[in-house]
């Protein structure tokens, strides 16, 4: 993969970079406040480092949510004020990649709010390198996307990873092709047609997987045990008894449960000593015996690398699970490799996300990475 060392000399040049500030905002708030500015701090290193190789110009181009055409809510306005006042600079933010003028740092409104983004369309993409004379793609959580902002420009300018995706790649491949073992996976969250890729990935390589979240329902459905009232997708039954058959050792389960009837903070707790959730009810988290199981073999780990929480952390009465992982992973003493998403937002609710090796900015780049897919905004950089 071509890093900055790769474009010579930048002294002057103007660069088009690609970054990821598809930040959550605050809609009732007038204009939308941003909740989590992560993103955003995660893309300095590679505007400062252009900086200080001289570029003239930096015209960014980013995403925000999924708006249907033009749509005002979605602007980047927002984004461009707080990188602002990071970089202690005006950042302009302009309509069109023709708008851009001038030095400085330009940001480019909402690529979404362009027909042909999402469709790789070449026009859109000359529009964009029209910009500059370089392409630098520091955008890991949209590099699984072949959009023109994130594909077609690479195509036609002298391009090159950013530090962030060149951190990204990087540390997640090696996690698969030299880990310190024993090797760790945690998987969590609400589907196992999400994660099954992950899961199959895993099984080759990892020498323990820990499983949370409503995905373990689907397992213990295979199992032929009750699941009440539980998420429990019909669709994940199938792939859930391909790994239960490959599984063997190396697959933990909960053993315990944290139960409601309903998906509520307010919703009476009922703690189940085993995996039966009774009618009526849902496993809203994995129980104690559960949380400090999982916290042993994580503590035995050379390698964590740690996907999806272990229930409903953002309701009180059920964060118990996902914050003893948390906990458990911020404590490891090996490379502790949190896969973005939900896991990194528990992270930051538990105040531990400076206590991991790599905190990815992708969660399904970072999947499909793991999974061995080909991301379109790698490969065009290779």
């Amino acid at each position: 993969m071509r890093t900055l060392d790769d474009l010579g000399d930048l002294d002057g040049k103007h660069v088009v970079a690609r970054v990821d500030f598809n930040v959550p905002l605050e809609m009732s708030s007038h204009p939308p406040r941003i909740t989590d500015d992560a993103r955003i701090r995660a893309a300095l290193p590679t505007l400062q480092e252009l900086q200080r190789r001289g570029v003239a110009r930096i015209a960014l181009l980013a995403h925000l949510g999924r708006p249907k055409g033009v749509d005002p809510q979605y602007s980047l306005r927002p984004a461009a004020d707080r990188l602002g006042e990071l970089l202690g600079q005006q950042v302009r933010l302009v309509g069109t990649p023709e708008d851009v003028d001038g030095d400085g740092v330009v940001m480019v409104e909402n690529v979404r709010f362009f027909d042909g983004e999402t469709k790789d369309d070449p026009a859109l993409a000359q529009r964009y390198a029209s910009a500059g004379d370089v392409y630098v793609n520091d955008a890991f959580g949209a590099a699984h996307r072949a959009h023109a902002s994130t594909h077609g420009v690479a195509k036609l300018l002298p391009s090159a990873a950013g530090l962030l995706l060149e951190r990204e790649v990087q540390t997640l491949q090696g996690i698969l092709a030299d880990p310190k073992r024993p090797l760790v996976a945690i998987v969590g969250g609400a589907k196992v047609t999400d994660k099954i890729g992950v899961l199959e990935a895993f099984l080759q390589t990892a020498d323990a997987i820990l499983i949370g979240g409503a995905m373990c329902f689907p397992f213990f459905k295979a199992q032929g045990h009750a699941v009440g009232a539980s998420l429990c997708e019909e669709d994940g039954l199938e792939p859930a008894r391909r790994v239960l058959d490959a599984g063997g050792d190396q697959l933990r389960l909960p053993v315990d449960l944290v139960c409601g009837e309903a998906f509520s903070a307010d919703t009476p707790v009922t703690p189940v000593d085993g995996v039966d959730v009774p009618e009526g009810l849902m496993g809203l988290d994995v129980g104690p015996d559960t949380a400090r199981a999982y916290a042993e073999v994580i503590e035995g780990a050379g390698t964590v690398f740690w996907n999806g929480p272990m229930g409903a952390f953002e309701l009180a009465p059920f964060a118990a699970g996902t914050k003893a992982v948390a906990e458990a992973v911020a404590a490891a003493g090996g490379t502790t490799v949190v896969g973005g998403g939900d896991s990194a937002a528990a992270l930051r609710q538990f105040g531990l996300e400076d206590e991991v090796t790599h905190l990815s900015t992708g969660g399904g780049a970072s999947l499909e990475l793991i999974e061995g897919k080909t991301l379109p905004g790698v490969e065009v950089l290779s």
